[in-house]
């Protein structure tokens, strides 16, 4: 499959939106939430590259090693939305295998990293900036430096790289996996085979929380006792989390409504033992 320039740029867009510090979709789809996910990225993709299954089926290949993300702290460790975009990309035009496109996705996930280092290197100059307009009252100023050239800079920084790599990458990962054919690429495969199983491991660490094991537990024994599928195990897990997060809002309104009384008597306590110290004061 060849990507033509459109395609590519729309893919480009694809990560543009759903990049981080991208403000146009939040409250709609969810900027960083939801489209920086591979499996919706792949489904994107996938819709521009004329083959939306196979795109959802790679996409969510690849987004199993990272069930797990977490961008905390401005420290990005790797960058799965590149990898939903660009790597499933290439992966569909080179008809790759999901293992094999998640072993590709990894790398360039990582690279996707340096992205947000540049952005953010080049972004503290809008802040001096604005800080400037600031100084000066000119309010109209700071809000459009805090906007736009922000945007367009992540909108450059964004698009043509992966339009570029969309557009030329196609030939190179196409030779790389016709030389790589036979061992090595079999070996490629099992390591993309390995690094989802890393993901769910990732993800696991959560279940120490206290009440989560069971939770766990109990899933496991629908599914694997009961012979439920996915999806009547996801209704009814559903149906016991709404349940168990209302109970626990009552319980919280409760006590929340309990504690008033208690604080306002305490108070009143504390104010009438004031004044009459006040009183005392008077008279002596």
């Amino acid at each position: 499959m060849q990507i033509s320039l459109l395609q590519a740029f729309l893919i480009g867009v694809v990560y543009y939106m759903g990049f981080v510090g991208t403000p146009w979709l939040i409250g709609c789809l969810g900027s960083l939430s939801t489209i920086q996910k591979p499996l919706v990225a792949g489904v994107l993709v996938g819709v521009i590259l004329g083959d939306p299954i196979q795109g959802c089926i790679i996409g969510a290949a690849v987004q199993m090693p990272f069930i797990a993300y977490i961008f905390a702290g401005g420290a990005q460790p790797n960058d799965p939305g590149l990898a939903g975009t660009l790597g499933v990309a290439l992966a569909l035009a080179a008809n790759l295998d999901p293992e094999a496109a998640v072993a590709i996705s990894v790398p360039i996930a990582l690279v996707g990293t340096i992205v947000n280092v540049i952005r953010m290197t080049l972004d503290v100059s809008f802040v001096h900036m604005i800080d400037a307009a600031c100084e000066k009252g000119d309010m109209k100023k700071a809000v459009f430096l805090h906007i736009v050239p922000p945007q367009i800079l992540c909108f450059v920084l964004c698009v043509v790289p992966v339009t570029l790599g969309c557009y030329y990458g196609v030939d190179a990962v196409t030779g790389l996996i016709s030389v790589m054919q036979g061992r090595p690429l079999y070996t490629l495969e099992v390591i993309g085979g390995i690094l989802p199983a890393l993901g769910i491991a990732m993800n696991l660490r959560t279940l120490d929380r206290p009440g989560t094991l069971l939770w766990f537990v109990f899933g496991f024994m629908l599914s694997a006792y009961l012979g439920l599928g996915a999806m009547p195990v996801a209704i009814i897990g559903f149906i016991i989390a709404f349940f168990y997060v209302a109970l626990e809002m009552k319980v919280e309104d409760t006590k929340r409504v309990e504690a008033v009384p208690a604080t306002a008597v305490t108070t009143s306590a504390s104010t009438s033992t004031v004044a009459s110290d006040d009183s005392d004061d008077d008279f002596e």
